[in-house]
């Protein structure tokens, strides 16, 4: 059973990505132009607003790379930070546990992305494809294209 389900650890990590990375951009869609309810129950957040239209736009173009696999890691790094700094810096003055002040999205995302910063982007990314495109431009003839499949877990 470990086997099999270690197979299949590549593509669940790749949808686990893309999950994410589309949920991520939606909060950065809807705090930017108050579509899906807007920020904060309704609205945009006006431009250029510390933190919050900064955050927004982390959260757009850092969850639609996240989603595409595009720069996977270090996508995912900026975004787990800037939503470990929304926690400390918003939620935690209010209560000291996420439950308690309203900071859960923000923990959840932020150790999300933290993961795949170490995980890479797993299966149907976009990192994956031009990697590849890249090793068989680079391989020598006859040579077929870099796969590796191997699975994470130790």
């Amino acid at each position: 059973m470990t086997g099999r389900l270690d197979s299949a650890q590549h593509y669940a990590i790749g949808l686990f990505r893309m999950v994410v990375g589309l949920l991520f951009a939606c909060h950065g869609a809807a705090s930017l132009f108050g579509v899906l309810g807007g920020a904060m129950g309704g609205g945009s957040i006006p431009a250029g607003t510390w933190p919050g239209w900064y955050a927004a736009v982390i959260q757009l173009v850092g969850g639609t790379l996240v989603l595409l696999g595009l720069g996977t890691r270090a996508a995912a790094f900026v975004s787990s930070g800037s939503m470990a700094y929304a926690y400390f810096d918003v939620h935690q003055s209010h209560a000291l546990w996420p439950i308690q002040n309203g900071g859960e999205p923000s923990v959840m995302f932020c150790w999300t992305m933290l993961l795949l910063v170490f995980t890479g982007s797993g299966a149907f990314g976009l990192d994956r494809l031009l990697t590849r495109r890249a090793a068989t431009a680079s391989a020598p003839a006859g040579a077929g294209p870099a796969t590796d499949q191997s699975p994470i877990a130790a």
